[in-house]
């Protein structure tokens, strides 16, 4: 246990692991000297302990009492006296911020004894039983377990009964009534009392809080965040400070810049007369921060300005951008915690470079402080401009981009429509963190309460998800199916757009279009690529993608696969033709067609790579993916061949296979028929001479997909260099090329060190080495492999990031044994992995020379490959140090 408060404490930032992020912040601004309530924290490693054992260790009980003594001798209040009792808030703050994903309770210690002591101190019984009543809800929502439902009815219907809008404006004798069918509602459905007494309130509060490591929104929300389940949440008992003493009074939540834009301006929200649930729930819509330097009350300039002084003392000495909880009681600011805050790509990737700029940080700390995976939030589209829209309503937007989908309202249907494919957007009064799992299913959250701290903001925001709350236009009703806005009613399953950039609600499917980067984001890539000594390439099919790719900063092309150029049109009735064929004539005749088709798209390829490197794959088409499947199909490709439908019928059904993912495919299919490698490789060396003709730099790198034998790869390389040798004497000029595999097959890395005496490069397959690896279907594994991860046996999805310690250990030995075999060797990796930040540092600590990913994964890519150079070298940022 470690105490904070009257300008010391126990501990300090560095012990976020044993104090949890909120202990942690409260001990380091007491250190500071800043205004803290005193209180005390209960170690992280008591949660585990607690959650595994189902009780506390025998010292515990007195350790809490002797803080509890040192916190009334610092409040010269005392806990469960009747005349100047001391409350404490019991919070939750495990060590990597999961904002509204545990409990709190405040006000912890009032009884009917005590409400009279907080009376006769405040002056204000109104004051008193609201926070009575705030207590015995939270209590009985948190530690009975009974959900916020019962008790927000009693107090609705109270509200309309006395016609008031705020909790706060109901009379004393309502209040307390309130309280009383409150207690009632515990008994009636527990069968147990509420408890009198302050210690039992405090024990059943301290395990709960405990227990909320467990619920279904915390377990979901460090599945999505990658946040381990062995750190256990810290309890913080901290003495209470009231924001809703009167209108001198006040809480909110402050940032030190906007954590949408990046820009530098104290910005947040607060509410006067109030507690922080109401802010940071959404039940009250908060006004901006700004309006406490004009408010009507004279002591809340002051407030402002006290407030802007410690921000910019905390920004300051965490060197980052800080989210402060504060609270203001008659005119005196309370500092209730501080953190790293929750930012957008945009914000990130902007604050890294202003304050590399002024001096806060290193260029090397602004490389390794935006996460690489936030760039993809660059990249999600927005509202066109110019595209005419029916605008239902406007909020605040609290988290950028546009997303489009059908309204649900209830955070389970969300989920279940998601699983079907379908977009949504989750349309909620307010969310709470029961909403999580509706939230991560959603493409955009919109809220018609709350402001730019509420629930649905930060959680939206973290996962750079589209957000907009506060909509006041908005009416929602969700047992209705409904919302009305301005006039219109939108329904259950309706389509809407939310524009999380402008705050627009809009009717129907606006059209969406990307947005363009500015100078911070190309300057803080210009860092990254100084840093880093993997290359980037992108997978790349066609001629638009390769351009695509040069913008996003790719330095060539690590994967073309052919067989995507022939699924439209005319193309995939060609490859039909060549797939059915007969005999070789027949397939001839085919590829004769095809040969001009992927000429003209190797050469689109070439010239937009301008001489960068261009590796293209061989066919590899599961053949199951190209045959024909309907009567109809078939009909029309027998037409076309001028043979019965039935005799095609038999054809197809003859070629169709058990497991066609490890079928009839890759080079197995040029083993078969030679003609096919021929083809690819003349359209690939002609087009390559056309462009070299045209005075243009051309490199080609021709890959065979699938070898799990070196003779398999011999016998396709001897067409492929035959091929080129005719093409490159017929046109009188030659170009570059190099010959190599792609590394798929668990054989193929076990003998890496006999194909590279062949093969002059490697490219990784791990979409497939991963399959074969662990013997997934990765067609199929979506079933049950998400219940693998929810229940610990993988700790992610393979297909998603790598699996360092299985397939990892193949590249490895494979890396090991090709160089071994040819110094030389070029490696890298084409794979869906190429672009998730921990397997692009995993390709640079086993030395390969480049990933390649989709292009809209370049950016990521390039800084997650700076960032490995830099941890390689030793260079930790402070942030990642210590969050």
């Amino acid at each position: 246990m470690y105490a904070f408060g009257n300008g010391r404490a126990d501990g300090s930032a560095a012990m976020r692991d044993i104090l949890g992020g909120k202990g942690a912040g409260l001990a380091e601004m007491a250190n500071l000297g800043l205004p803290v309530p005193p209180g005390f924290t209960l170690s992280a490693r008591l949660c585990i302990t607690y959650l595994e054992q189902g009780t506390f260790p025998d010292e515990l009980r007195e350790e809490v009492d002797r803080h509890l003594k040192q916190l009334e001798r610092a409040t010269k209040k005392k806990f469960g006296d009747a005349r100047n009792p001391l409350l404490v808030s019991v919070r939750s703050g495990a060590a990597v911020s999961m904002p509204g994903m545990m409990e709190t309770i405040l006000n912890l210690g009032l009884n009917d004894d005590t409400v009279d002591g907080l009376i006769a101190g405040s002056e204000n019984p109104r004051f008193a039983y609201d926070s009575y009543r705030r207590f015995v809800q939270m209590y009985g929502d948190v530690v009975f377990d009974l959900g916020k439902e019962p008790f927000e009815e009693v107090l609705a219907e109270a509200k309309r009964r006395r016609k008031v809008k705020r909790d706060i404006d109901l009379p004393v004798d309502d209040l307390k009534a309130v309280v009383d069918e409150f207690k009632a509602i515990i008994q009636s459905r527990t069968d147990l009392p509420f408890p009198d007494d302050p210690q039992r309130q405090l024990w059943g509060a301290i395990e709960a809080v405990f227990q909320s490591w467990r619920t279904r929104r915390a377990l979901d929300y460090r599945r999505v965040h990658g946040i381990p389940d062995d750190m256990g949440t810290a309890v913080n008992v901290v003495a209470m400070v009231y924001g809703n003493m009167g209108d001198d009074c006040g809480t909110g939540v402050a940032f030190t810049r906007d954590c949408s834009s990046g820009e530098r301006v104290l910005n947040g929200d607060v509410l006067t007369n109030a507690q922080g649930e109401d802010v940071v729930s959404g039940a009250r819509t908060p006004v901006p921060i700004a309006r406490l330097k004009r408010g009507k009350v004279a002591k809340l300039g002051k407030i402002y300005r006290d407030l802007e002084r410690l921000a910019q003392k905390l920004e300051r000495h965490f060197k980052d951008v800080q989210d402060i909880e504060f609270t203001f009681e008659r005119g005196k600011l309370y500092m209730l915690q501080t953190r790293r805050a929750q930012r957008t790509g945009i914000a990130a990737v902007r604050v890294a470079v202003e304050m590399a700029a002024e001096g806060l940080i290193s260029q090397d700390e602004a490389v390794q402080r935006v996460p690489p995976q936030d760039l993809d939030q660059l990249f999600h589209p927005m509202v066109d401009p110019r595209a005419s829209v029916t605008v239902l309503a406007k909020g605040l937007p609290a988290s950028p981009g546009a997303a489009t989908g059908e309204v649900v309202f209830d955070a389970d249907e969300a989920e279940a429509l998601k699983k079907k494919g379908r977009d949504v957007i989750l349309v909620r009064p307010e969310t709470s963190p029961e909403d999580f799992h509706g939230i991560v299913a959603a493409r955009a959250v919109l809220t018609a309460r709350g402001g730019m701290t509420s629930h649905a903001a930060v959680v939206a925001r973290g996962m750079g998800k589209t957000c907009v709350v506060g909509a006041k236009d908005l009416d929602v009703d969700p047992a209705a199916g409904r919302f009305r806005a301005n006039g219109r009613a939108v329904k259950r399953g309706q389509v809407i757009t939310v524009d999380g950039t402008t705050g627009r609600v809009i009717l129907g499917a606006a059209k969406l279009v990307l947005p363009k980067v500015g100078a911070h984001f190309a300057k803080l890539m210009g860092w990254a690529d100084e840093r880093r000594r993997l290359r980037v390439r992108a997978n790349a099919d066609t001629p638009a993608d390769a351009r695509r790719a040069r913008e996003f900063g790719a330095e060539g092309v690590g994967l073309c696969r052919t067989e995507h150029m022939f699924f439209e049109g005319d193309r995939i009735t060609a490859m039909r033709e060549m797939i059915v064929a007969a005999d070789e004539a027949g397939r001839r005749r085919a590829l004769a067609k095809l040969l001009p088709m992927q000429r003209d798209d190797f050469e689109g390829i070439f010239e937009a790579m301008a001489g960068l490197p261009v590796t293209i794959r061989l066919l590899d088409p599961p053949l199951h993916e190209f045959l024909p499947h309907t009567r109809e199909e078939i009909a029309a490709l027998a037409k076309g061949l001028k043979i019965p439908a039935a005799q095609l019928e038999r054809t197809v059904d003859g070629l169709r296979e058990a497991n066609p993912m490890l079928g009839h495919r890759g080079c197995r299919l040029g083993v078969t028929y030679p003609e096919i490698t021929e083809m690819q490789a003349r359209a690939i060396f002609e087009a390559a001479g056309r462009v070299a003709g045209r005075g243009k730099k051309v490199t080609v790198e021709v890959m065979v997909p699938l070898v799990a034998h070196v003779e398999e790869f011999r016998r396709q390389a001897e067409i492929i260099r035959r091929v080129a040798q005719e093409v490159f004497h017929g046109e009188g000029r030659a170009v570059p090329y190099l010959v190599g595999t792609m590394i798929e097959v668990p054989r193929a890395a076990l003998t890496a060190d006999d194909i590279a005496k062949e093969a002059e490069f490697f490219s990784f397959g791990t979409n497939d080495l991963t399959q074969m690896t662990f013997g997934l279907s990765r067609d199929d594994a979506g079933r049950f492999l998400p219940l693998y991860v929810e229940r610990g046996i993988l700790a992610e999805d393979p297909f998603q990031v790598l699996d360092q310690a299985g397939v990892g250990k193949l590249i490895e030995l494979a890396v090991r044994l090709g160089r071994g075999a040819r110094h030389d060797l070029k490696i890298g990796i084409c794979g869906e992995h190429g672009g998730e930040p921990s397997s692009v540092k995993f390709c640079h600590h086993v030395g390969m020379n480049y990933v390649s990913c989709s292009p809209f994964r370049v950016a990521i890519a390039r800084l997650a490959a700076a960032q490995a150079a830099l941890e390689e070298a030793g260079v930790v940022s402070r942030t990642r140090a210590t969050v």
